[in-house]
């Protein structure tokens, strides 16, 4: 399989929601193969089909320490969060350079079709939880510096475009 490359931050397919996904087929299987060779190529700890311009509902995170342990999920749901919140320096490869620390529920219970095409029920906590999350941001159309005040999003973007003109 190959690293594909991403999406640049002002790309229109990044701010709106990605398509469901009908069924587990072999192209969607070799989708997340792809996706996890770009995702440990970052390397990061998820990655979510639209970055890579694919407008399908699809994921895989790894936050193992071991690497290797990707879940694969299309159509993720989170049933439950926690109260709890935990904090995270985020970023993205669609907006490269920079970072910034976003609160999230510390445990979420997700619902998603895994490779088998089976409707699998999972917790995610502490980073697994926080990259699910991120993902199905990214599945919905939105990513991490939504979560931030207009002013420090348009700041985060403004010095992410003067880093990629160097």
């Amino acid at each position: 399989m190959a690293a594909r490359p991403f999406l640049p931050y002002a790309d229109p397919r990044l701010h709106r929601p990605a398509d469901p996904v009908e069924a587990i087929t072999e192209t969607v299987r070799m989708i997340w193969d792809d996706m996890i060779d770009t995702m440990e190529a970052m390397p990061g700890v998820g990655l979510a089909a639209p970055q890579i311009g694919i407008m399908l509902q699809l994921a895989v995170v790894d936050a193992s320490d071991k690497r290797g342990q990707a879940v694969r999920m299309a159509n993720p749901q989170i049933l439950h969060e926690s109260v709890q919140l935990r904090a995270h320096d985020e970023a993205s490869p669609n907006l490269p350079g920079v970072s910034a620390r976003i609160n999230r529920p510390r445990a979420v219970t997700v619902r998603f079709l895994n490779d088998q095409g089976e409707v699998e029920e999972r917790d995610f906590v502490g980073l697994w939880a926080t990259s699910v999350q991120h993902q199905i941001d990214h599945l919905q159309g939105r990513l991490y510096v939504d979560h931030l005040s207009p002013l420090r999003r348009k700041m985060l973007v403004a010095k992410s475009a003067k880093l990629a003109r160097r």
